[in-house]
């Protein structure tokens, strides 16, 4: 069922900014196989947003009124340490949802979230979102395999912030972030910038500059624009694991 952007009781096309979009809710994972009469009922409810690059789509510490869906755009999860420095925690691609923590327990959100380019988000209200939690099985799956992802990479980005070399940690970052891509490539599809690298672990964007000039002279690694392909998969697992203090 197409559903459209602004605002729930609006026609099946409409304006977001100076754009028309048409959204297909059964192409947004988490509510991918939900019966056509709930797809309905959670399109009427949905509210349409853009947010300019850089923009805050929430603040920690705010009410958690809204599940967020990431439709078009980039965007990302931080948090600041005592000493007021932002890091990095985790990037949203479209498909991508948030928000949802606040939602279950109703407290306030435990970390903010940046656009880092221009994005479209659909805001399912707190009610709506319930429903679908309680009531929706599927739903109540999706989430829980979320919530440990979560944890699981929450862990690990831990881990990577407790090595002392800067370089190293960012190897780790990078070998972490690596996939298994198209004709057996390992890849990073949408390399984050040299300053949300340095936000996540904690280094100065001239550091990541240089570790990534030492993997692209060495052949471990190749920029194509945004996509990074990792040529030796391996010699990156080595270095990560043991790199020369930078």
């Amino acid at each position: 069922m197409t559903l459209p952007p602004l605002p729930p009781d609006a026609p099946k096309t409409a304006l977001a900014g100076k754009k028309m979009f048409t959204v297909n809710l059964q192409q947004i994972p988490l509510l991918n196989g939900l019966s056509p009469q709930t797809l309905a009922q959670v399109g009427r409810a949905m509210i349409f947003r853009p947010y300019g690059k850089g923009a805050y789509v929430l603040h920690k510490g705010s009410e958690g009124e809204f599940l967020f869906f990431l439709l078009t755009g980039r965007l990302q999860v931080i948090d600041l340490t005592d000493d007021n420095r932002e890091v990095g925690l985790s990037f949203l691609s479209p498909g991508d949802f948030t928000g949802e923590l606040s939602i279950i327990d109703s407290l306030p959100r435990s970390a903010s979230v940046v656009a880092t380019e221009p994005s479209l988000l659909a805001l399912l209200p707190r009610r709506e979102a319930q429903a679908l939690m309680y009531t929706q099985p599927l739903i109540a799956e999706r989430i829980l395999k979320r919530t440990v992802a979560m944890i699981r990479q929450t862990s690990s980005y831990r881990a990577i912030l407790g090595i002392n070399n800067a370089f190293q940690r960012f190897y780790a970052l990078i070998f972490q972030m690596a996939r298994p891509g198209p004709g057996g490539l390992v890849v990073i599809e949408i390399l984050p910038t040299q300053q949300e690298i340095a936000a996540t672990i904690n280094v100065s964007r001239e550091t990541v500059s240089r570790a990534l000039r030492v993997l692209l002279e060495k052949g471990i690694v190749e920029k194509d624009l945004r996509r990074l392909i990792v040529r030796n998969p391996e010699a990156l697992r080595h270095i990560a694991a043991a790199s020369p203090n930078a």
